[in-house]
């Protein structure tokens, strides 16, 4: 009967009750459940802060942003990388003007892309820029088995082996999705996770940005030590990322590499 009575004060207080039940599946979400990456950026051109949720991801070999080139420190730095998946004529404008304009960038890239567009990726290499693991696929890997990571990941590093592209060994997750368990096992296999702290909506074909509207976006909430994800099918990124190289130039900043990067972070 003791513990009849027990129960019965619980139910006196729902409110508490309530509050312990919904703690049980949080805690057990955040630790295996799927995650959405996303920043907050913030005004005066300050760093870009992670949710509070996400931010152990850098005690899992994942790095978003340059904590030692902050708003305190006068040297100003960007890191430019790119998710390519596929070709329609503007991932080589991209490199163009990479190459014009002397600028490394990483880009992150699909079995696909290197299949479709072998002497693309090669002149990735060949012009300074990283090859980076994107998956093989594209799948969502957040649940996923281990095998599925090392399979995904694996398949990639495979079909560039066996077209002469060199890689480096940085990862970043398919639309951004990753659990803490993911992060482990692709830090196992040997690669730091480079997640983002500025994007924006550049990634649909059929509703690009306006050019100037883009542009503003970027360089209004530009900062020090940024990691900027931009997707290089982007006609609109296409058409801006000179005047964008330009600017960000005119205001201090140089561009890094993602071994500086990940050597500073």
């Amino acid at each position: 009967m003791k513990g009849v009575d027990q129960v019965k004060k619980i139910w006196r207080y729902p409110i508490l009750l309530l509050l312990i039940l919904c703690c049980l599946p949080v805690t057990a979400y955040a630790k295996g459940g799927e995650l959405h990456w996303y920043c907050v950026r913030q005004k005066a051109h300050r760093q870009a802060i992670a949710a509070p949720e996400l931010r152990f991801v850098e005690e899992c070999g994942g790095y978003y942003i340059d904590h030692v080139h902050n708003e305190g420190n006068e040297e100003k730095v960007v890191y430019l990388t790119f998710d390519a998946g596929y070709e329609n004529g503007n991932v080589e404008k991209v490199l163009n003007t990479l190459s014009e304009t002397n600028t490394p960038a990483a880009f992150f890239v699909l079995k696909h892309f290197i299949k479709a567009n072998t002497d693309l990726a090669r002149r990735m290499n060949e012009e300074g820029h990283l090859v980076c693991n994107h998956t093989a696929s594209h799948p969502n890997l957040a649940n996923a088995s281990k095998e599925k990571i090392r399979s995904e990941l694996e398949e990639l590093e495979r079909v560039c082996t066996e077209n002469g592209i060199a890689t480096a060994p940085y990862f970043r997750p398919p639309e951004g999705s990753f659990s803490r368990e993911m992060l482990e096992q692709v830090r196992a296999l040997g690669y730091k996770t480079v997640f983002w702290s500025l994007a924006y909506a550049d990634w649909d074909n059929d509703r690009q940005p306006q050019p100037d509207t883009a542009l503003r976006l970027l360089l209004d909430n530009i900062h020090n030590g940024a990691v900027l994800l931009l997707h290089p099918t982007s006609a609109t990124n296409a058409e801006i990322l000179p005047r964008l190289i330009e600017m960000l130039r005119a205001e201090g900043y140089r561009f890094g590499t993602l071994h500086e990067l990940c050597g500073a972070s």
